[in-house]
């Protein structure tokens, strides 16, 4: 975790460096206090969650996706109103569906067993569903700050989250010929197998208030030992302002 921050101050401090290389180089530059800008202080994400590391034993299936709502305060570098950090918090959600299988987050059992439901009853939507506490950095460069609603944007950083929930949810069982047995909802929650903290590096690309991000978790989902290796991953759409 050290070596991320780091790597993050790294990016941050390489970026004031250009940015006052590129401010002496330009006589007429216009001073960032009489340039009016709007910060991209409020992000709203949603995209594809992706597992890496999930062995075939365990059956995914339909659209995992990711949901997340950040506030964040833009500092402009005072040499360049062009490049900026931002420092923020907000949630992060993330859901897992599964065809055909249990996931035993509240068993009493050293391990976290996927079991296939296959040749049995199981839950027609069955989802698992983890809700984190974040704290996203980024460092970022916007072409025209005088107009960001019309400006090409790009960022780069990491977030730190504290895992507030885990939930896995089943809604209508069904025997293995696909007929209803009960329409309920089945809830069950536990954070037992789970890494209680993660760290995601992150990307931005875009245009005005839309753009494109990705995310890359570098701690595991669950703890060592209790289940594989697995690792999240998602791609989807910001939109920003304020």
């Amino acid at each position: 975790m050290r070596r991320v921050f780091l790597f993050v101050l790294a990016i941050i401090a390489a970026g004031s460096v250009m940015a006052q290389t590129d401010s002496a180089s330009r006589s007429n530059m216009i001073s960032h206090k009489n340039m009016p800008r709007s910060g991209d202080h409020f992000m709203l994400q949603f995209g594809y969650l992706g597992w890496n590391g999930t062995p075939d034993s365990i059956n995914t299936s339909g659209f995992p996706r990711t949901g997340n709502v950040y506030f964040l305060f833009d500092f402009p570098f005072k040499t360049s109103p062009q490049w900026s950090a931002a420092i923020g918090a907000g949630i992060g959600s993330d859901n897992m569906y599964f065809k055909e299988t249990s996931v035993g987050i509240k068993d009493i059992t050293s391990s976290l067993v996927f079991k296939n439901l296959a040749d049995t009853n199981s839950f027609k939507k069955y989802k698992l569903s983890t809700v984190y506490l974040e704290a996203p950095v980024e460092l970022r460069f916007t072409a025209r700050p005088d107009d960001n609603k019309h400006s090409f944007k790009a960022a780069l950083g990491v977030k730190a989250g504290l895992l507030m929930s885990a939930m896995v949810k089943g809604k209508n069982l069904e025997n293995k010929a696909g007929n209803t047995i009960n329409s309920y909802t089945m809830k069950e929650k536990s954070k037992t197998f789970f890494n209680k903290n993660r760290i995601a590096a992150t990307a931005r690309l875009g245009y005005g208030p839309l753009s494109l991000f990705g995310s890359y978790q570098f701690t595991t989902l669950f703890k060592e030992g209790v289940a594989p290796d697995i690792r999240p991953f998602s791609i989807g759409l910001t939109l920003s302002g304020l």
